[in-house]
């Protein structure tokens, strides 16, 4: 069986993107659970082009611990790379180069490089695998396989952890996001009617300006969480498209905005207030065109935060696996939110740091790989007792 940095260099060679099918680094690793005779299981897409995996190794029992990760990366079109993407390089620096490095092929080359030793020991409450695809890009198999893991054995799993790198540390919370698009609807004409004529841009502005001022009142009506950087909701608009000249007034202009929501508040509220506002100023602009629009759509479902409370037993046992006492938050999103959802004690624990995520020369250092073997391997004798 291949160590820890051989699987990482065979998995980040799999350039499979959001969005893209991952059946290629799926088959992959079927092969390495097969050889270890674990049966396995596929959520598919309705395409059958991408997959879920999830597995159980040890006993039919309840209480079991799910080991969860990614399986697509993002992709490095415009980076300046060092070193070939998606070739793992020692850097010879006590750092390995590549694309998925970190975020988060780490975390499930050291599942698969302990699986062997899962398999030899005498496991009193089983592990299971559970690795999703297009979480790059909303998280969007997440929930999916978690219900799909708690409706399909006889057992009850009770725990999940979500590998993303946290340089090993437990975090205990992670904002939601949702992805929007919303796009304006008014009337072409000559810029010297700007008061006749609906421009969708100086509209799309002024619904910017309500989501600035959204954010704003939530944090003065004290929707804040001091746990989190920041520790408020953000709401952020980060394209806008529009306009062919000057002098013509645009009858379409499109923008992409998120939000980020802290645990103690809902996206849907808020959308459905935008939504409100929206109407109220698609009335308003009709009196002037009749055909004047305004449509918002999400681009993925909610993606929902994690909030676990310090009292769970999953808190104590992720601080007892990786030796770290100190709780944190994230403000980035991830699947651990979903897997609460659905039922799981749900944290996020992983080597790497995500300050390499997402960037030019992503690296995992070798350090934080044995660190994250060794964390399994707790796990393993945690399990055995």
């Amino acid at each position: 069986m291949k160590n820890a940095t051989e699987i990482l260099s065979d998995l980040v060679s799999f350039d499979v993107l959001g969005g893209q099918s991952n059946l290629s680094i799926i088959n992959y690793i079927q092969g390495i659970l097969h050889e270890q005779n674990i049966e396995t299981y596929l959520v598919e897409n309705k395409e059958e082009q991408k997959a879920s995996l999830h597995c159980r190794i040890g006993p039919a029992t309840d209480g079991g611990v799910v080991l969860s990760g990614h399986t697509d990366v993002v992709p490095v079109a415009g980076q300046d790379w060092s070193t070939e993407p998606f070739q793992l390089t020692d850097g010879g620096d006590g750092k390995l180069y590549a694309r998925g490095s970190c975020d988060m092929k780490g975390f499930l080359a050291c599942c698969l490089a302990t699986l062997p030793e899962m398999r030899k020991a005498d496991l009193k409450k089983p592990i299971y695998f559970a690795f999703s695809y297009d979480e790059e890009i909303g998280c969007l198999a997440g929930s999916e396989l978690a219900n799909a893991i708690m409706n399909h054995y006889p057992e009850q799993p009770k725990y999940a952890i979500i590998g993303e790198p946290s340089l090993m540390q437990p975090i205990v919370g992670q904002k939601g996001i949702t992805v929007f698009e919303t796009t304006v609807h008014g009337s072409a004409g000559h810029s010297s009617r700007i008061k006749k004529e609906v421009s969708a841009i100086h509209e799309a502005a002024r619904l910017i300006v309500w989501l600035e001022n959204k954010m704003d009142s939530l944090i003065e009506a004290g929707h804040t969480d001091d746990r989190f950087d920041p520790n408020h909701t953000s709401l952020h608009v980060g394209t806008i498209q529009g306009g062919i000249a000057p002098n013509v007034i645009a009858d379409i202009c499109s923008f992409h905005w998120d939000c980020r929501t802290i645990p103690q508040d809902d996206v849907m509220d808020i959308y459905h207030e935008f939504e409100a506002y929206c109407r109220s100023r698609e009335s308003e602009l009709q009196q002037r065109f009749p055909g004047a629009r305004i449509v918002t759509t999400m681009h993925h479902p909610p993606v929902v935060p994690l909030d676990t409370p310090d009292h769970l037993e999953i808190v104590d046992l992720v601080k007892r696996l990786s030796g770290n006492d100190q709780l944190q938050t994230v403000s980035y999103a991830a699947e651990a939110g979903q897997f609460a959802e659905a039922g799981f004690q749900a944290i996020i624990c992983g080597p790497g740091s995500i300050a390499q995520a997402h960037r030019a020369d992503e690296f995992i250092a070798k350090s934080e790989l044995d660190k994250g073997v060794a964390f399994m391997q707790r796990l393993i004798e945690e399990l055995s007792q």
